[in-house]
């Protein structure tokens, strides 16, 4: 079933502030990054390496997609395969 739109997602794993309504932190900034549409392309799942870490031994698999260092921070992003 086609619902005429297209999902992109990207996921980080890391430690968030939390002030009133709103978050920041470097993992705010990478979990951004990952998910912006300029990496994540449409039907496209992106997470970071530390993301990928947290699921190994799932069985899913990933491939090498970018990298990207928002704040001065080099992060790896990887590609979830189907």
């Amino acid at each position: 079933m086609r619902l005429g739109f297209e999902a992109r997602a990207g996921l980080h794993a890391g430690e968030v502030a939390f002030e009133d309504a709103d978050v920041s932190g470097i993992a705010v900034a990478i979990g951004a990054g990952v998910g912006v549409g300029t990496l994540a392309g449409p039907l496209v799942v992106l997470l970071s390496r530390w993301a990928r870490d947290l699921v190994a031994g799932s069985g899913l698999t990933f491939e090498h997609a970018c990298e990207f260092a928002p704040k001065g921070v080099p992060i790896v992003v990887v590609s979830a395969v189907q």
